[in-house]
């Protein structure tokens, strides 16, 4: 099972980005997927997820700048992030937890997000 991220690269202070990650379909739609992130020097932390059905959760609920969400028809995963931050450069991963147990088994190879001026 492969996930691929796209959309990293490098902003300004106060920019935004759209990252996506792609998957199988036969993992996707029986998977809660999720955003980490891991920055230099720092732990992988969790991001946002959200569940089959679409319900959401962000591990910081003052990140009001970042949005999940995913598109079951294309088998995709998003996180629009805006007004960006120095401290939000990191790499980001996604990572799908399938039913039943939603523990998670797989997992992207990063796409990096650098917050620069």
């Amino acid at each position: 099972v492969q996930l691929v991220e796209s959309g990293g690269g490098l902003v300004r202070p106060g920019g935004s980005l759209r990252l996506s990650c792609t998957t199988s379909g036969s993992i996707f739609r029986v998977s809660a997927m999720s955003w980490f992130r891991q920055a230099p020097g720092k732990e992988r932390e969790l991001v946002a997820s959200t569940s089959i059905e679409g319900a959401t959760y962000y591990e910081d609920p003052k990140m009001g700048r970042f949005a999940i969400s995913r598109d079951n028809s294309k088998n995709t995963l998003a996180l629009q992030m805006n007004n960006l931050k120095p401290e939000d450069t990191a790499m980001y991963y996604c990572a799908a937890a399938p039913a039943p147990r939603f523990e998670y088994e797989y997992w992207g190879q990063g796409t990096q997000v650098t917050v620069s001026s």
